[in-house]
């Protein structure tokens, strides 16, 4: 007898083993309910925090920028483009080979130094005295985070079966709303410190944040653990129990050749119709996403507010996002519909683009940010999860990953220009329009994601019911009659 399996068949677990060998129906339930929540204890608020303090050293350049960062070193709104863009192309670089260094490396070391390393550049960017001493500041900042979210995912997959990882990934991604929403509580009040040791209020937002970031790193070093067979907070028998999940799940295969790196399956994942398929959603998203993480305090200081109160009301359309995102990625995960979710994201920031565009009142405009934050941040879960769920085995996979956050920091280029340079305040015409369209574009390629996905599963079942698993060459991965695609 065969199953159908969500997962990898490259390994024996598309054939009727019992993964749980020794472990007793009720000792099955004891430690159902005890080891996810020993992982989301010790693994998941590290991931959290660091993806917070990422998105929060990168992105607060937006509120010292409203605190008197460009006026104090002379910028221009070109030379503020420039920076920006100087963070993503080490920043895009990094992200491939970062993927398939991680597991080689191990989690344990790179992630920790990466943070560690980043958090000393990120404190720098607070004792410049010109623009070129940003710049350089800049680009070791995106060289140093580049490979941190594509690697979490990766890392996360390695705790996480499929149908558990969207809520995971949504948790320290929705860091993301978290800091949108502390950056301008933080820089409201860390600006009072202007002039204390000479510094002006915009540098003391780069130090003090930077310095947090630092420290957190080092601790790192002594509580991620690179996998759950070395999790030390798990039993052996908790152990054992969570590599048999995963192997169940195919979230990891059963041999380690499997696992071991591959330029054949690097190559077979660029020649996944799915993951291009949702290539320019990712693109689209990344534009809209990182725009607003980077200019949505500027856009707020466009609608009539200024000073503290344009970095106090920076804040509120991000912790909306991240309480939504948190509820959607407890549905998606329930019901497996990453599709359907991303649909939806998408025509909420399709509507509030629309709104913003066609409305001329500030405090429609104000309450437009509330749709498309949501519709952004919220939107990027569910898509990074879907990627990483459609692909097996585990290069493929770190493959698929990495194209996924390339495509996203690329249209987080030419958002920096589009808002920058391109398109004037307070209006953002040509932004918005642009938006609008890729709102469209992720509309749209989202449903034809959906539809191939349901076409290919649907090929799937009738293989299936022409051979069995043995039939199959092996190595086939999430090409394989006996991997469901999730929808």
């Amino acid at each position: 007898m065969e199953k159908t399996l969500h997962g990898d068949p490259s390994s024996d677990t598309v054939k009727d083993v019992d993964h749980f060998e020794g472990i007793s129906d009720a000792e099955k339930i004891i430690l159902e309910g005890t080891v996810w929540r020993k992982l989301d204890l010790w693994v998941l608020p590290v991931c959290t925090i660091f993806y917070l303090l990422s998105f929060l050293d990168r992105s607060n350049i937006a509120n010292a920028r409203v605190a008197g960062m460009q006026t104090s070193l002379k910028m221009t709104n070109h030379q503020y483009s420039i920076a920006l863009t100087m963070t993503y192309v080490p920043y895009i670089a990094a992200e491939f080979p970062s993927n398939m260094l991680l597991k080689y490396v191990g989690p344990r070391w790179m992630l920790p130094t990466m943070v560690t390393i980043w958090g000393l550049v990120a404190t720098m960017q607070g004792m410049v005295k010109s623009y070129s001493g940003l710049l350089a500041c800049r680009f070791f900042l995106g060289l140093m985070e580049g490979g941190l979210f594509p690697g979490l995912v990766l890392y996360m997959s390695f705790f996480y079966p499929r149908e558990r990882l969207q809520i995971r990934v949504a948790t320290f991604f929705a860091s993301a709303s978290l800091s949108g929403a502390f950056s301008g509580l933080l820089a409201a009040a860390i600006i009072n410190m202007n002039g204390i040791g000479g510094r002006p209020g915009w540098a003391w937002i780069f130090i003090l944040e930077g310095i947090f970031t630092f420290l957190f790193g080092l601790t790192a070093f002594f509580t991620l653990p690179n996998s759950p067979c070395t999790a030390r907070f798990l039993s052996t028998k908790e152990r054992n129990y969570v590599m048999a999940k995963l192997r169940e799940d195919g979230a990891i295969a059963g041999d380690d050749k499997s696992d071991s790196f591959s330029w054949t399956e690097v190559i077979r994942c660029f020649q996944s119709i799915h993951v291009w398929l949702l290539a320019p959603v990712l693109f689209f998203i990344g534009t809209t996403l990182l725009g607003l993480a980077y200019f949505e305090p500027t856009i707020v200081a466009g609608l009539g507010y200024t000073g503290i109160q344009a970095q106090l009301m920076s804040a509120p359309p991000f912790a909306v996002a991240f309480v939504v995102s948190m509820i959607t990625a407890v549905i998606s995960d329930r019901y497996k519909c990453r599709g359907f979710m991303l649909i939806f994201f998408s025509v909420c920031n399709l509507v509030g683009f629309i709104v913003f565009y066609a409305s001329k009142s500030n405090h429609v405009r104000y309450a437009s940010l509330f749709l498309t934050v949501c519709g952004s941040y919220c939107g990027a879960p569910p898509i990074i999860t879907w990627v990483a769920n459609n692909s097996a085995p585990h290069i493929r996979r770190a493959t698929s990953v990495a194209i996924a956050f390339i495509m996203t920091n690329s249209g987080g280029i030419l958002a920096t220009w589009l808002l920058g340079s391109l398109s004037p305040a307070p209006d953002y015409t040509k932004a918005t329009i642009t938006f609008i369209i890729m709102s469209v574009g992720m509309v749209v390629f989202s449903i034809t994601t959906l539809a191939y996905l349901w076409h290919q599963n649907r090929l799937k079942a009738d293989r299936r019911q022409c051979s069995t698993s043995e039939d199959e060459p092996k190595g086939l991965g999430d090409q394989s009659a006996w991997f469901i695609y999730n929808l």
